[in-house]
């Protein structure tokens, strides 16, 4: 997206953690942990649209490749959140052959990320927290593995607004506005509403026009 504009939001509990704790991260609440990213092409006037279409299904993207859409009872929860929220910026609610001015589609997110880590110089310093004479084997030596594979996976949920009114001009359909949340509980029916309206709420220039 060409000038765009990112704001990312996050929960007032992580901006005022003071150093008064070793590991703050871990008293955080699953609401206070999540972070809540917009961006969008400062370029476009958001008055400028009247209507909009969503879909009425959600894609889910896995490892950057699009694997179906699905309709469960969080994408049906997350549907209805933005709905609304585009409701309440102004913006009239059509049907996809209504010719809307803007489209927009919702996206679950899975990415999978794989590490190393090396254990070469750390076996030396372990003496174990038992000696191998308690496992029924006296005079034995703990030996470790030089390397290890870990594997983290995360989800996210994303919202995207596109340009329909202006897709037949150079025949492309431009994202002008996206938010994503990531975060604990992203995929709980409960923190749909919550959660979208973070998005919103920090995309004060997202207004239909009079």
């Amino acid at each position: 997206m060409r000038n765009t504009f990112l704001t990312i939001g996050v929960a007032a509990a992580i901006i005022s953690l003071s150093a008064c704790t070793k590991q703050p991260l871990s008293h955080l609440t699953d609401d206070e942990s999540r972070l809540y990213i917009t961006n969008h092409n400062d370029s476009v006037s958001f008055t400028s649209f009247k209507t909009f279409s969503i879909a009425d299904s959600v894609a889910v993207i896995n490892d950057n490749r699009l694997r179906g859409k699905e309709v469960t009872d969080v994408d049906t929860a997350y549907i209805n959140a933005v709905k609304q929220q585009m409701i309440l910026k102004g913006y009239t609610l059509v049907s996809n052959n209504q010719n809307p001015d803007l489209g927009v589609d919702v996206s679950r997110i899975y990415n999978t990320y794989t590490g190393v880590v090396d254990y070469s110089g750390y076996a030396g310093d372990y003496y174990g927290y038992w000696d191998p004479y308690y496992w029924g084997y006296p005079g034995y030596d703990y030996s470790f593995p030089s390397y290890g594979v870990y594997q983290i996976s995360e989800g996210a949920l994303e919202v995207d607004i596109l340009d329909l009114k202006d897709a037949s001009a150079d025949k492309q359909i431009k994202d002008i506005w996206s938010g994503l949340i990531r975060g604990a509980g992203v995929f709980d029916v409960a923190n749909a509403q919550s959660g979208v309206q973070s998005l919103f709420d920090q995309s004060s220039y997202l207004k239909a026009g009079q």
